[in-house]
Parts: structure tokens; C-alpha cells; sequence
């Protein structure tokens, strides 16, 4: 099992850069939420979400991971369509909107510049994924949002990057008959630009849901 809990304290001092970060933006903007996003769902998951981190005015500011920015309307959507939620969801942590045996979590916790974390803090953050993980013993699938998502739950599960090439809807296999399935990551300029569409959303999470639960 593993030695560190499933979330990181509010004020986990692991990164520097990103503790510094959160103190900045706590200066600026103190009502804000301005720590590790703690990972938000069903603890009976049989699906788990993971992402690449807290956007700085989505989780960062509300607390819940994909609350507040765009990826999160895509997301939440897409669960709502497929049974995997129930309410209304209002991008405000306070609307009620709850997750129906599925989690999503976040691969690095805290909000990083430019939305982009470097390597030596994904892999410090890496064990809390691997304890998220063990903390659901009913995940049946992982599905991973981006490369560094699907590289961190490779990684956490103490497989290389070579064992399983990222890609739209491409299918691996983790230890104890667990699955890995990733996505393009639902961000704005992925659906802008029609990398992602709506629709290829929906059907790789539509595999997801099959394989978790059926």
C-alpha cells in the first residue's frame, strides 16, 4: 500500500514552484480556493478520470477538479449524457452536481503556470494518483485525459511510457485486470481547433463506461 494519503494537505509543500505559484495567487486573489484540487466523485468509482492539473482559474479558484473553466462544460456534459451524473451542473462546487460510480482526479494536484507542469513535479505528485488508485478498490478503468495523464497512470502502476503508446481511444492493460483508456484532453483549444469534437468525446468515454461497468 502506499505510504502517502489519497489527497495532499491544502498547503502540500512538495513543489516549490507551484507552492509559490499558490502563494501568488492567493495574494491576488484570496478567495479563491489556491491549493491542491482534491479529487471529486463517487467513492464507490468503478471509472476513474484522471487529468493534467487545476487551471488556474477552474479548480484553482473553485476547488473541484474542472470546475469553473472550459474543459469542465465538456466533461461534466459528457458524464451528465452518459448516466454518469446526476444534477445540474452550474460550474460552482456548491451546485449539488454529483458523480455516479466515477472520480475524476488530476495527475499533478496543484495549479501549474501556463497550465504546464514539469517533469520532476508530475512524478512528485505521482503518489498520490498511486494512492488514489489503491483507495478504490472497485476502479476498473482509468481514463486518461492528455499524455501526461495517460504517462502518470502508466507510471503509477509501475509500467514505462513504451508500454502503451498514448492516443485518441487507444486501449491498454494495467496490473489486476484494470484498463487504461485515454482521450485527447477536453481543453478549448483541443475542441476549437477540432482535434476533439463532441463527439469523439462521447464515444471513448462511452467505451470507458462499457468496460467499468460491464
Amino acid at each position: 500500500m502506499s505510504a502517502v494519503p489519497p489527497e495532499p494537505p491544502k498547503d502540500c509543500p512538495l513543489c516549490p514552484r507551484l507552492v509559490a505559484y499558490r502563494a501568488e495567487n492567493a495574494r491576488k486573489e484570496p478567495t479563491w480556493f489556491n491549493g491542491p484540487a482534491p479529487s471529486f466523485g463517487d467513492a464507490n468509482a468503478r471509472l476513474l478520470i484522471v487529468g493534467l492539473a487545476p487551471g488556474r482559474t477552474g479548480a484553482n479558484r473553485t476547488g473541484r477538479p474542472f470546475t469553473g473553466d472550459y474543459a469542465g462544460d465538456l466533461l461534466y456534459g459528457t458524464l451528465k449524457k452518459l448516466g454518469l451524473a446526476d444534477g445540474e451542473y452550474r460550474a460552482d462546487p456548491n451546485d449539488g452536481f454529483k458523480l455516479k460510480g466515477a472520480m475524476i482526479t488530476n495527475a499533478v494536484r496543484c495549479a501549474p503556470p501556463e497550465n504546464k507542469p514539469t517533469p520532476a513535479e508530475i512524478a512528485t505528485c505521482r503518489p498520490f494518483l498511486t494512492a488514489r488508485a489503491e483507495a478504490l478498490p472497485n476502479v476498473r478503468v482509468f481514463f486518461a485525459l492528455g499524455s501526461i495523464a495517460h504517462e502518470s497512470v502508466l507510471r503509477a502502476f509501475g509500467l514505462r511510457p513504451s508500454a502503451a503508446k498514448f492516443g485518441h481511444g487507444a486501449e491498454a492493460d494495467l496490473p489486476g485486470g484494470r484498463k487504461l483508456i485515454s482521450s485527447y484532453h477536453c481543453s478549448r483549444y483541443n475542441t476549437q481547433t477540432r482535434r476533439l469534437t463532441a463527439e469523439m468525446f462521447e464515444t471513448v468515454m462511452a467505451r470507458a463506461k462499457a468496460l467499468a461497468f460491464g
